[in-house]
């Protein structure tokens, strides 16, 4: 009787043993069933994941144009045309707009205000600025705006572009005047050039702030618009 019974209880045991040991694989194999019930392997179902890693970075990434280029449209603007320009250009590229304000405000008169420039543009000054961000190096290109003075850019963008180390660092002159005198935009570019030391001056813009077609024109042809 006692053999009996111990035939019996070892059966039992390696039985229970049989299925302990297939339990694992039970176990491995509903999960995968799982899986590929939504259309995923581990394989595909790593592969979404980078998908949706390398999707949400590009969400974050904020770019300011096509190029993924930051931009910065700085400009300075006495009787608002410029302004107007400069508004236009940061709208269409995406680019964070500053105002160059000078630390001492030039003369709301025409004529006085043309007086201090002229003696500015003759000693070759570089009138201070009150808001000089401490550093623009986080940007990739600057467009640079300005009215014309005395034949040439107003000497304040020369305190602008000599504030920094603008190596590596494209700049894209805008500008507008009353004569429309391409002798003048010369002289300015040639300004902007000297001033803008270590950085790649390109051909500017010189057109009307109302000419909006010939602006999406240089920017496009500048690949900083899509």
């Amino acid at each position: 009787m006692k053999r009996w019974l111990s035939v019996a209880l070892a059966a039992a045991l390696m039985i229970c043993l049989a299925a302990c040991g297939r339990a694992p694989e039970e176990t491995v194999a509903e999960s995968v069933s799982e899986s590929e019930a939504f259309g995923q392997t581990e394989e595909t179902a790593a592969a979404s994941q980078e998908s949706g890693n390398a999707e949400g970075a590009s969400q974050a990434g904020g770019e300011n144009d096509g190029s993924g280029s930051r931009i910065l449209v700085a400009y300075f603007s006495w009787s608002g045309n410029t302004e107007e320009m400069a508004s236009y250009i940061a709208e269409q590229t995406g680019g964070d707009l500053l105002e160059i304000q000078p630390e001492t405000p030039y003369l709301t008169d025409y004529n006085e205000c043309g007086e201090v420039a002229q003696a500015e543009r003759d000693n070759n000054e570089r009138p201070a600025i009150a808001n000089l961000p401490a550093s623009i190096e986080e940007y990739d290109a600057i467009l640079i705006g300005y009215p014309i003075w005395w034949h040439t850019a107003p000497m304040i963008i020369g305190t602008f572009l000599e504030s920094y180390d603008l190596s590596g660092v494209d700049i894209y002159p805008f500008s507008q005047s009353a004569s429309m005198d391409a002798e003048q935009f010369d002289n300015s570019m040639a300004f902007i050039r000297e001033s803008a030391a270590g950085a790649t001056v390109y051909e500017g813009l010189f057109v009307s702030p109302s000419d909006t077609d010939a602006i999406d024109a240089y920017l496009s042809d500048n690949g900083l618009i899509q």
